[in-house]
């Protein structure tokens, strides 16, 4: 990093999600001097994501690394500096109106306001053994890992868009995909219950509950309980898919920013209970958790941070 970037900035984004792109866009043409890292996920969940037909002007679809490629290309178009760098800690007002973010590097820059927009990240069963067979047969990405179980039996857990996603890809690459669901039907939107239902190799539970994995240098077999009958069943798979939900990635927030029983940035119009830090994304989002809707606040909080700089100019 040169030694123009070891300056203060008028703005520095954390995170490479919609958020995180969308705000470095509105903050390069209102020609603010800022700055984005990536973090640990360049791109943020979406760039595992294997189709995205939700999002606006693209009519047939897109998968989610071009879109956020995209994002990255338009973002970096109008001069926002993109770094692969993660932020390990952020100090808050150590000059009046001024805060400090320390790199994975140990650089520490300066800044007059700050989006945070970390996103979040997959949330696990915690059961006994799970930790274990992390990536030895559990994954939370099936366009990543689903390569590797190709012809053989799987399960998917999770009632969701995301657990109907997964299981729509499983099913043209495995021979069996058993969608394990907590409760008595499906939170996906209707379109995606639709696609599930039609497709013959995946075979719906509902009102299961995994309580055991069986394997120990890879996993072999899922035990479920039947929640309404209260007995149990054993699935024979060679991989379990995880789509239950996240965990806001806002670690780094504590103790200062305040934060909701879940973990979630408290945010009003993004703006934080600190002048100058700003959050964005899923890891102030635990409504509606869509790439339109971290777009969208990303644009809000870059508007605040531009509001924010401008009253302190006056």
């Amino acid at each position: 990093m040169s030694n123009r970037e070891r300056e203060s900035f008028d703005c520095i984004i954390i995170g490479s999600g919609p958020a995180g792109y969308t705000a470095a866009i509105y903050l390069a043409r209102a020609e603010r001097k800022h700055i984005l890292f990536t973090g640990f996920k360049p791109g943020g969940q979406l760039i595992s994501t294997n189709k995205v037909e939700n999002y606006p002007g693209f009519p047939n679809g897109v998968s989610g690394y071009k879109l956020m490629e995209a994002f990255k290309a338009q973002s970096e178009r109008f001069g926002t500096k993109v770094k692969d760098n993660s932020v390990v800690k952020i100090n808050f007002n150590i000059i009046k109106n001024l805060h400090e973010v320390i790199l994975d590097n140990y650089l520490k820059i300066k800044t007059k306001a700050l989006i945070i927009a970390t996103g979040a990240s997959p949330r696990y069963l915690n059961i006994e053994n799970e930790n274990q067979l992390i990536g030895k047969g559990i994954s939370t990405c099936a366009n990543c890992d689903g390569f590797f179980f190709k012809g053989k039996k799987v399960a998917v857990i999770g009632g969701g868009d995301k657990a109907a996603e997964e299981s729509i890809y499983l099913s043209n690459l495995c021979k069996k995909v058993y969608l394990i669901i907590r409760d008595k039907k499906m939170k996906a939107s209707k379109i995606m219950q639709k696609k599930v239902l039609n497709i013959k190799n995946v075979e719906i539970f509902y009102a299961h509950k995994v309580i055991k994995l069986i394997g120990v240098k890879k996993l072999k077999a899922i035990v479920c309980k039947n929640r309404k009958h209260n007995n149990n069943s054993l699935f024979k798979v060679a991989a379990m898919f995880l789509a239950i939900g996240q965990i806001p990635n806002s670690l780094i927030c504590k103790p200062t920013l305040k934060l909701d029983k879940s973990g979630y940035i408290i945010t009003k119009y993004t703006i934080t209970n600190i002048p100058g830090i700003f959050a964005a994304g899923d890891v102030q989002d635990s409504r509606y958790r869509q790439a339109i809707t971290s777009a969208g606040s990303g644009c809000m909080s870059a508007i605040e941070v531009e509001k924010y700089l401008q009253e302190k100019a006056d």
